[in-house]
């Protein structure tokens, strides 16, 4: 059965492979949802500006007809104040009045008719603009969720069997050597490291030639790092790539 001081080499390699898979994948997860974000972003306005030409669509249908019928009402005060059915100039005043008043409606509405078109106009452009944004972002939407599948799709097999050879070792490992690994991991990634021509290659100090003897007459023996806080291990138990797994 493998020392704790070797399973603890193995164990520090194989997460030294699990971090920089995590790594490799880098921002882009948080990118996708960035993407993501904007894209509905996008698309809400590309609505509200649809619902905005809708409603003056629906503005100018509306008053199209109620020009249509001021134009009828003022034909037909025109014709009954000039039939001769008004009896004095008080009913021809306010006839007038009321032709005057529905002419100056008919203006009104003519004018803000033409204002919503050009308003109409600038929004058929501004839809243009919002609808290229849309399919930009869906487009480098779409690249970036199939460069984070590619990539999660290579590192699938290989976290898998990563992560079934961590779990051998820590069946193997004892308890209080895992405990101590896992606290330190919580401030340093690379919880154990191997000592290097006299030195912590964690940290670079110098150890102690008397830690060193200690290490090679006490195998089983946990050291650590007095600068860095580092499990120590000697440098013979570090892992070579092709031996991983």
């Amino acid at each position: 059965m493998p020392s704790n001081v070797e399973l603890i080499a193995r164990l520090a390699h194989i997460d030294e492979k699990l971090d920089d898979m995590h790594a490799e994948l880098g921002d882009l997860p948080k990118l996708v949802k960035k993407l993501e974000d904007k894209l509905r972003q996008h698309m809400r306005q590309v609505e509200e500006t649809q619902k905005a030409l809708e409603d003056i669509a629906h503005y100018r249908t509306t008053m199209r007809l109620r020009l249509q019928e001021l134009a009828d009402k003022e034909a037909k005060l025109q014709e009954t104040q000039f039939s001769g059915q008004v009896r004095n100039n008080r009913e021809f005043d306010a006839i007038t009045h009321e032709i005057e008043f529905i002419r100056q409606e008919r203006l009104r509405i003519e004018q803000e008719l033409a204002q919503n078109q050009i308003k109409e106009e600038n929004l058929h452009g501004l839809l243009q603009r919002q609808q290229a944004d849309v399919e930009d972002v869906r487009k480098e939407l779409q690249e970036r969720e199939e460069e984070l599948n590619a990539l999660s799709t290579e590192q699938d097999n290989e976290f898998r069997t990563l992560q079934a050879e961590r779990k051998a070792i820590i069946e193997q490992l004892a308890a209080e050597w895992y405990a101590e690994y896992e606290r330190i991991r919580t401030y340093h990634s690379d919880a154990a490291v191997y000592v290097h021509k006299g030195s912590c290659s964690g940290c670079f100090s110098a150890i102690p030639p008397q830690m060193l003897v200690e290490m090679r007459n006490q195998p089983e023996r946990m050291f650590v790092c007095e600068h860095c806080g580092r499990i120590l291990y000697p440098e013979h138990y570090r892992i070579e790539e092709e031996e991983i797994i």
